[in-house]
């Protein structure tokens, strides 16, 4: 087997560069947003004024459905802040749903539909710069829903965006109870779930990006593999 991240895997499931407009012509983007590819990779931001509130957030979906045991990757690169990034992943409708089933409620980008709404998932937040207390200790969240359980933590070692040079590269591994998180192929935390503290294990689904206005950052490389 391959190693990526330092996590053995069996085959590369979904593999997109993000390098153009027609790479994500089948993803669904929940709210408003900017998507441009000026360097070669996709940038992300607001559409509508940060003043908005919730309502300038978005999150774009991947058209993909993944199985349970997976290693997710990317690159990203912050441009400007203040902001965050999450990564949803996992992420059904709470009775086991396609998460793009016309039976569950809209969404438009504001959090609580996707923490407090009709879906199951698990969302990680990184280079968190919005709260004062997020830009003065840094760190790296994992949430799980339904409900809003913060159930893992981490520090952050990205630097502010005026310090970056070149992007970071995030993984997520999942396998069976467990889920680890990396930058770079630093481990930034791992979670065990019991899978009755904070609800039933979480099994497979699709993976979004989302920002916080007026975040901008670009992306690159997301690959999946089976683990």
């Amino acid at each position: 087997m391959d190693k990526v991240c330092g996590v053995e895997v069996k085959e590369l499931l979904y593999e997109n560069p993000l390098c153009c407009e027609a790479d994500i012509k089948e993803f669904r983007l929940e709210g408003q947003a900017k998507i441009t590819f000026p360097e070669g990779r996709m940038r992300l931001e607001n559409a509508l004024d940060a003043e908005n509130g919730q309502k300038a957030n978005y999150v774009l979906w991947c058209p993909e459905e993944f199985p349970a045991d997976v290693l997710i990757t990317w690159e990203f690169m912050p441009l400007q802040e203040p902001g965050l990034c999450i990564l949803f992943f996992a992420a059904r409708g709470r009775g086991g749903e396609d998460l793009f089933s016309g039976n569950l409620a809209e969404r438009t980008g504001e959090y609580p539909q996707y923490h407090h709404g009709d879906m199951d998932a698990f969302h990680v937040s990184y280079f968190r710069r919005k709260e004062p207390d997020e830009r003065a200790f840094h760190t790296c969240n994992l949430r799980k829903s339904y409900g809003f359980h913060l159930v893992a933590q981490g520090g952050d070692p990205i630097p502010d965006a005026d310090e970056v040079k070149e992007p970071y590269r995030i993984g997520v591994w999942k396998k069976e109870k467990s889920v680890v998180f990396y930058i770079n192929d630093l481990e930034i935390f791992r979670f065990e779930d019991d899978g009755e503290t904070y609800g039933p294990l979480l099994t497979g689904g699709r993976i979004g990006f989302r920002q916080l206005a007026p975040l901008v950052g670009e992306y690159g490389n997301l690959k999946v593999y089976g683990v």
